[in-house]
């Protein structure tokens, strides 16, 4: 008898003896599944009563910094986002159109790799935003980086469409103190002097 059929039996028994037992299972499943989609319906209700903030990293790019000769405007110069993350990409925008986000206010790192994630998300037009690039590779850029993009933060309307912002894990970090994956996202609230507090990470069905 291989272990799925003893463990299949002894729940069985388990049941015949003590019905509450099945019940109790059920039950909990039940909860583990109602909280999965109250954490993601939270989100979604954040985001669609505007004002916040969701950060997203680029999308699958293999590799990790840029190559030698990285130059701005140029993609051949750099690391790029593979079929993978395209179709990562489609996907993100599918998933918030699926939850209700029609349009939004789409900016985006100068990275080749950013700006074809926002596009490929095909809710609005993309801004290129200096703010938002990455500094892995650039320390000194650091600072000045995330002061414009504070600054940014600062002239914004307060409400109106979501306000989607497609940048570098450095970035992100920097900015709420998350780490996220490629093609993840961070849902955040603006505060004062453009600083940013988490409301939650969102992987897009993932």
């Amino acid at each position: 008898m291989s272990r799925a059929q003893k463990t299949s039996k002894s729940l069985n028994s388990a049941d015949r003896g003590q019905p509450w037992i099945g019940l109790f299972v059920l039950l909990m499943g039940l909860s583990t599944a109602t909280t999965a989609w109250s954490g993601d319906d939270h989100l979604v209700r954040r985001m669609l009563a505007g004002g916040e903030v969701l950060l997203i990293r680029h999308a699958a790019a293999p590799g990790t910094g840029d190559p030698e000769g990285f130059r701005l405007g140029d993609c051949a110069t750099q690391r790029n986002l593979s079929d993978t993350g395209r179709e990562q990409a489609r996907a993100i925008g599918d998933w918030l159109r699926d939850h209700g986000v029609e349009r939004a206010r789409v900016y985006s790192s100068q990275w080749c790799r950013c700006l074809e994630t926002a596009e490929l998300l095909d809710l609005g037009p993309v801004v290129e935003l200096p703010g938002l690039n990455s500094f892995y590779e650039r320390p000194q850029d650091r600072e000045p980086n995330l002061a414009a993009f504070r600054d940014f933060l600062k002239a914004r309307p307060p409400r109106g469409e979501l306000l989607i912002l497609v940048t570098h894990q450095v970035t992100i970090s920097a900015l709420t103190g998350e780490l996220t994956a490629s093609g993840h996202g961070v849902l955040a609230t603006p505060g004062k002097g453009g600083a940013l507090r988490t409301v939650g990470q969102i992987g897009f069905g993932e």
